[in-house]
């Protein structure tokens, strides 16, 4: 058997993207005219940001705690002035996406209302119109609690599927699989954002080779079943936050003692 291959790439010619742009459009566009062509199973992953700024999910700087604070269902941790905390998206991180990188000056993104539906909607549009079956990964940079730095993570995704559930299967030495359940969406989300950088102005990259994750129909469990909150998150609260609310749990249980 050949050793799997996958090439990942950015499409060039895609221009500043505005509230009053068809998205589908501008990335077929670009994907058309892509000396690479286009091929059954390419997957596209799409920047978050040109997805937010087509549909108008932009706001003055000025705003952007306020923004924060509306887009913010639960506060996981802080320090100084940054806020981790979980988004309505059910993504945890810094700042509830909001963001001030590669955008105009004075403004601040919002991440997408539905991620999983601007999915849906470019890939039935891009599918429609090139008559392939193709994928579409609505990506977005997220920082990890014990990792430094930064990945791009997928935090929406249509007819493609977003995790490879190697569950019940044997490993090379014939050892069951019991927990093997790798985030192929994020992999690729990653791996795309090596091509199309911070600060080239390619928000979107095709990637090919992994034809076996794209599914027929376009309407697909999302990335949004790869968050893990409610009870199946084991850190739900910083250190300090945990302390601080043990403490208060524990005050208020003596002082009903007490009286």
């Amino acid at each position: 058997m050949s050793a799997r291959r996958m090439q990942v790439w950015a499409l060039d010619g895609i221009p500043e993207v505005t509230g009053d742009d068809d998205l589908a459009q501008l990335i077929g566009d670009a994907w058309a005219a892509d000396a690479d062509g286009i091929r059954d199973g390419d997957i596209l992953v799409v920047t978050s940001k040109i997805v937010s700024k087509a549909e108008g999910r932009m706001l003055p700087a000025s705003d952007r705690e306020d923004a924060i604070t509306a887009e913010t269902v639960r506060v996981v941790a802080t320090r100084g002035t940054t806020r981790i905390v979980e988004s309505r998206l059910g993504i945890v991180g810094a700042a509830a996406g909001v963001d001030a990188s590669n955008t105009p000056e004075g403004t601040v993104l919002l991440l997408p209302v539905d991620p999983d539906a601007s999915a849906r909607a470019l890939c039935a549009a891009l599918r429609e119109r090139f008559g392939v079956p193709l994928g579409v990964i609505v990506s977005d940079t997220l920082g990890r609690a014990w990792r430094l730095g930064q990945t791009d993570i997928a935090i929406g995704a249509a007819g493609v599927q977003v995790v490879d559930d190697l569950r019940g299967e044997t490993d090379a030495q014939g050892r069951p699989l019991l927990v093997t359940v790798p985030v192929v969406a994020d992999e690729m989300a990653a791996a795309s954002d090596l091509v199309k950088g911070k600060v080239t102005g390619r928000p979107v990259a095709v990637v090919r080779g992994m034809a076996e994750y794209v599914t027929p129909e376009v309407d697909t469990p999302g990335a949004r079943t790869l968050v893990r909150t409610g009870p199946a998150d084991m850190f739900r609260l910083g250190t300090d936050e945990a302390l601080a609310e043990g403490y208060a749990e524990g005050f208020a249980a003596g002082r009903a003692a007490r009286d």
